[in-house]
């Protein structure tokens, strides 16, 4: 790494930087309603975004900075079997086209902001809906800070990170600063705020990944040089070459298939889902967001190309930046390090709106202040998303990288505790509320306590996501196994209680609200009496 300041670099990324926040506060004033206070508006960008808008602003979700770093560098630390994420993005859209587009229609009938309005509405249980809920924060939490680990890696190579003895203020005044932007025009602008400026983000994303896959392995000499120099260094670690042994395969497996599962569940996923304006716009998303998957695979073969240009760093995910620091002329690295840290960004602003809609929905109004006012809800939603923000600042620079990149493996794992709810409601009335509430609680426990029990070379406790799965004796993600138990538990319990006729909550919705669109003749959207006065 270079000890000093990259001042090229850092020139074309304060440029970006500045850039895309000026578009942050100039975003409050694009698509402007007449009613600014209210969830619809702050937190759903009124409900209005078309394909494109959609499409930038879901690709800008999905495919973080995290993602930008984490999985080339997953590449170049454990071989082929980092690969697990391309064939995950390309399982989940084909999953979200059957069950996305009916969450979008009722929502928009009902006013539903988050899952669990939908939760709550669907099967007329508080106590299921709160679950979902804080299951949603507790797994965003992580995510957030992640995205702030990829901006700290970007300012390392570029050397305004400081070194291990520098005051922590000013090692970390870089992102502080960028926090407190970040933090500021979410706060003003709302979702609309990540919207304008996904479309700089993906642009970035595009450009450097097109250049990179072209002129980086034109400087090492061709793809057959990049892969002998890969297959050579994990067949002298130990690991038998690129592609993982037998004993891997069901680890692949099952975190493809789980992570497929959990993606959309994400409280981010969906608040960019339901920012649409037609049931319409939620369908020709699934078509086209597979691009992302593409260039998906594109950036995953940048981990081998770190190892054949000699990146040696200690920690795996300064591998990206340092490949850009040393192949890149210093103007486009810039670039680059731009896309990764505006990649950042939006996500960022997006998963802390979604964990303060949840808030304001699901615990203060429903179990504090029953009778918030749009107005009310929509301060404290803003209040939380700086809270949340603060939050994830603090689990950065006061923990080790390792443990924030644990918890969000276990954030994937209790995240897709809340599947038979969501996509099992969406479908059916069959499951009882308590058994859903059972399933949940036993996926829950199970995947904490064995994801705690798994231990890594640096940590004893949560290093790792995958074990070995109970009666197959193969390792597996755990987070799957764990859906497997909650299903079971749930049908189960489902059972027994129709058996002894336990009381089913009230299902405020009708077959019919899950095929509506926002231009169908007739249709009169019911909102709750909170939220009256919104737009849709």
């Amino acid at each position: 790494m270079n000890d000093g300041v990259n001042g090229v670099a850092l020139a074309v990324f304060i440029f970006f930087f500045v850039l895309v926040t000026a578009m942050g506060f100039l975003a409050a004033r694009w698509r402007r309603a007449e009613n600014e206070h209210s969830l619809d508006e702050w937190g759903l960008g009124g409900r209005s975004f078309g394909t494109w808008v959609t499409w930038f602003l879901l690709g800008g979700d999905l495919y973080t900075a995290y993602t930008f770093v984490a999985v080339p560098a997953a590449i170049y630390a454990a071989g082929a079997s980092g690969f697990f994420a391309v064939p995950y993005t390309i399982l989940v859209y084909p999953l979200i086209f059957t069950f996305l587009p009916r969450l979008w229609s009722v929502s928009h009938k009902h006013g539903y902001v988050t899952t669990s309005d939908f939760v709550r509405g669907r099967f007329g249980s508080k106590g299921l809906s709160l679950a979902v809920a804080v299951t949603g924060i507790l797994a965003t939490m992580p995510y957030i800070a992640l995205q702030l680990v990829g901006i700290q890696a970007v300012l390392d190579v570029m050397g305004i990170g400081g070194g291990e003895d520098t005051n922590w203020f000013v090692k970390d005044l870089p992102l502080l600063i960028a926090f407190g932007v970040l933090a500021a025009y979410t706060y003003s602008s709302g979702l609309r705020a990540p919207a304008l400026i996904a479309f700089v983000k993906d642009t970035l994303i595009y450009i450097v990944i097109a250049v990179a896959i072209i002129y980086i392995p034109i400087k090492l000499g061709g793809f057959d040089d990049i892969f002998a120099s890969a297959s050579e260094k994990f067949t002298e670690a130990g690991k038998g070459g690129v592609v993982p042994d037998a004993g891997g395969q069901w680890t692949y497996a099952t975190l493809a298939l789980g992570s497929a599962l959990a993606l959309f569940m994400y409280p981010h996923s969906i608040t960019a889902t339901l920012s649409s304006r037609s049931r319409e716009v939620i369908r020709r998303n699934t078509t086209i967001l597979p691009l992302y998957s593409l260039m998906l695979g594109l950036l995953a073969l940048l981990g081998f190309m770190a190892i054949a240009a000699g990146v040696k760093v200690d920690n795996g995910q300064l591998a990206i930046p340092q490949l850009f620091e040393n192949m890149f002329p210093d103007w486009f690295a810039g670039v680059a390090f731009a896309a990764i840290g505006i990649g950042a960004l939006v996500p960022a602003a997006i998963m802390s709106i979604a964990a303060a809609n949840l808030f304001t929905r699901n615990i203060y109004k429903d179990f504090i202040k029953p009778d918030a006012t749009p107005q009310q809800e929509t301060k404290v939603s803003k209040l939380v998303s700086l809270l949340v923000k603060v939050g994830a600042l603090i689990f950065v620079l006061g923990m080790d990288k390792t443990v924030a990149i644990n918890f969000q493996l276990l954030g994937g794992i209790w995240i897709l505790q809340t599947f038979p709810a969501l996509v099992g409601g969406l479908f059916t009335r069959w499951f009882h509320r308590w058994a859903l509430l059972g399933g949940w609680a036993v996926g829950m426990v199970y995947g904490t306590v064995a994801a705690y029990g798994v231990a890594s070379p640096t940590q004893k406790h949560f290093g790792g996501s995958s074990d070995e799965i109970p009666g197959i004796g193969e390792i597996g993600y755990i987070g799957l196994t764990a859906f497997v138990l909650n299903v079971l538990v749930t049908v189960v319990l489902t059972f027994v209680l129709r058996a002894v006729k336990a009381p089913d909550g009230v299902d405020e919705t009708k077959p019919s609200d899950y095929t509506v669109d926002a231009g169908d003749p007739g249709v009169q959207v019911e909102l709750p009496p909170a939220t009256a006065g919104s737009s849709h």
